[in-house]
């Protein structure tokens, strides 16, 4: 069977030429954040309030959040709009990595990486999605009706952005499951067969990394656990029907 060749056929560069076009890549995904930073920051403190309120909603009618250093009211609501504008530049992000490699991948290649960049791309979407929509007021809900009688619940709001965008990269890493198991079935490291095999030890494994990933309750652990564990079995269904999609195409 004769070896697929490249498309499109590209002659070997140096190394300095990839360096180059690298570092064209790289300030192009800085500019993009910089233009969405300038645009979201006059807004920064209202998409902090909007960040905040699955938290206001369950706070007692007498606590608020507080600002305990002079600077925090400030910083805040700046490093939220940073992280945001690299979040919503992700795909573009993606796009510019998907630019960069595509040229020495081989056709077969690209008719997968591209709908995986997408895919992965939307799935961290949905899991921050998942984080701020149902986990974050089961976990606030929670936390905050624990707390001891006579205790007043204000939290920091330096505090409050750090916990959050750990639940987001948190969930937003846990939603890529499907595109790891479809990576490493199409690699070769595996095969869908021998996933299932081991799902018991990914079902331990997704309580172990809910555990490390989450705060120390069982709600948020849970609610992290259970969806790794299902997107791994989405992940096991799609290796199935796409692998043999990809065999077809190297006999071609």
């Amino acid at each position: 069977m004769a070896r697929p060749k490249k498309y499109p056929p590209d002659p070997e560069q140096p190394l300095i030429d990839h360096l180059i076009e690298l570092r064209s890549r790289l300030l192009r995904i800085l500019a993009c954040v910089g233009v969405l930073f300038l645009l979201l920051f006059p807004f920064a403190n209202p998409l902090y309030e909007w960040l905040a309120l699955p938290l206001l909603r369950h706070l007692p009618d007498e606590s608020t959040m507080i600002a305990t250093e002079v600077a925090s009211p400030f910083l805040a609501p700046f490093k939220f709009v940073l992280v945001l504008a690299f979040f919503l530049s992700m795909p573009f992000v993606l796009y510019q990595l998907w630019a960069f490699i595509a040229p020495g991948l081989y056709q077969r290649e690209r008719r997968i990486v591209l709908p995986l960049l997408v895919s992965s791309s939307l799935l961290f979407y949905a899991g921050v999605a998942f984080a701020y929509f149902v986990v974050f007021p089961l976990v606030f809900s929670f936390l905050i009706g624990a707390a001891p009688e006579g205790v007043a619940v204000m939290t920091d709001i330096s505090k409050y952005l750090e916990f959050v965008l750990k639940l987001f990269f948190a969930f937003g890493a846990a939603f890529e499951v499907p595109v790891a198991t479809i990576l490493l079935v199409w690699a070769g490291v595996t095969t869908p067969e021998r996933l299932v095999a081991k799902r018991p030890y990914v079902i331990v494994g997704a309580f172990v990394v809910g555990m490390l990933l989450t705060p120390p309750d069982m709600i948020s652990q849970t609610l992290l656990a259970i969806p790794i564990w299902l997107l791994f079995e989405l992940g096991v269904y799609a290796a199935r029907v796409l692998v043999p999609a990809r065999e077809e195409a190297e006999e071609d």
